[in-house]
């Protein structure tokens, strides 16, 4: 299994940026998928979930209605679209797989993870 990040990059504050994750050797449409950061010095943190057939999203309370979880399962993606960037949001974004079709907050709910692509909001 191979979960594999990009679009990651510099952006300005009050800017948007597209992060997709692809997978391969895995029954995509049989996990549901989250996203996580880390920024430096602090601990991975979850910043939300999508359920298998992508009708379902959860979020962490400070991203609500500034990212949003999309999935294709034909393709194999998931997608974090991130608007209104703050410095704060500088981070190394993850995605990974869970095998729950629930909403799934833990790091050691998911078991395949991304290497990562780092994100950083400067201007």
């Amino acid at each position: 299994v191979r979960l594999v990040e990009s679009g990651g990059g510099l952006v300005q504050p009050g800017g948007s940026l597209r992060l997709s994750c692809a997978a391969s050797d895995l029954a995509f449409s049989s996990y549901g998928m989250g996203w996580f950061r880390q920024a430096p010095g602090k601990e991975r943190s979850f910043l939300g979930w999508i359920g298998w057939s992508g009708r379902r999203t959860e979020y962490e309370d400070s991203v609500k209605g500034r990212f949003t979880i999309t999935r294709n399962n034909p393709s194999n993606t998931v997608d974090l679209e991130m608007n209104s960037l703050i410095p704060e949001d500088t981070a190394v974004y993850y995605c990974a797989a869970t095998t729950q079709n629930a909403p799934a907050y833990a790091l050691n709910e998911y078991i395949y993870w991304g290497q990562g692509t780092q994100v950083t909001v400067s201007s």
